[in-house]
């Protein structure tokens, strides 16, 4: 999908890494000036890198997106450098990657590929206060306060794109295996579709991607620790049989960043895993 972004202001939160770092890319492929942030320094600068190489400027700022006072001052220095804000894409999010989320992913997969007995998994049954809330406060709580300062910026200048993030796990089962993550993908839809109502009338839009798996370095790590028989049950699930690639999901970013006529649309690019 081509779309022109020159003379557009876009942040990308949780830009660091993986599709958040894509997206800044496309986002200066397509003529954007960029501000990027994350709470990975290191990881940050190396997407700066890359975005002032792709011939847009860009600005880089830690951010914890789950700390109101710290959305606040990033989007005041956004202000005070580009002067305003035509885009933002809600990115950072907490993603279940540890060792213990491999496990309950390799238990989910084997059950709903495999002809076993039905029975509980245990997932939410053994899950504690701290892992529950510490996903909602990135993942939902800090879409919410990017999302009110961006339209403090975009509502008197009629003018604005919003793109949250979310993923197939908030439209479907497929994540059972991480119901914390699900419950707030799902929250990020919701929130997506009433902010969409309320502010189309001024010229600002704002929709969801809703991804299936992105084919990122940490998941080649996770894939590289899988039994043969494991891959083949990650695989039973994605009729396609590959994850989308992160230029694939970007690209369509892009696009929701430009001029378009959608207006509180989920979009699922996941490779047939939900239909």
């Amino acid at each position: 999908m081509s779309t022109n972004l020159q003379g557009r202001i876009a942040l990308v939160t949780g830009a660091g890494r993986g599709l958040g770092s894509a997206i800044a890319k496309s986002l200066a492929r397509a003529g954007a000036q960029v501000a990027i942030c994350d709470i990975d320094v290191p990881a940050l600068e190396q997407t700066r890198a890359a975005v002032e190489a792709a011939g847009a400027p860009c600005l880089a700022l830690r951010c914890d997106v789950s700390s109101s006072g710290a959305v606040a001052a990033t989007f005041a220095t956004i202000a005070e450098r580009f002067g305003t804000l035509h885009t933002l894409v809600n990115n950072a999010a907490l993603v279940p990657g540890r060792p213990v989320d491999a496990e309950r992913r390799n238990k989910h997969y084997a059950y709903i590929t495999t002809p076993v007995p039905r029975r509980t998994l245990g997932f939410t049954s053994n899950m504690d206060d701290e892992e529950w809330h510490r996903y909602w406060n990135v993942n939902v709580h800090g879409v919410f306060y990017c999302t009110r300062e961006a339209l403090k910026l975009m509502e008197p200048q009629r003018d604005g794109r919003i793109v949250n993030i979310a993923s197939i796990a908030g439209t479907s089962a497929m994540s059972a295996h991480s119901p914390h993550y699900s419950a707030t993908k799902g929250a990020v839809i919701a929130f997506t579709k009433a902010v969409a109502a309320e502010v189309a009338g001024a010229n600002i839009f704002v929709n969801a991607m809703a991804p299936g798996g992105v084919a990122t370095p940490e998941f080649e790590q996770y894939h590289g620790t899988l039994s043969e028989a494991q891959r083949r049950q990650f695989w039973q699930v994605v009729p396609a049989g590959r994850l989308g690639t992160m230029d694939e999901y970007a690209s369509m970013v892009a696009y929701l960043a430009g001029d378009h006529y959608l207006v509180g649309q989920v979009l699922s690019p996941n490779g047939g895993a939900v239909i």
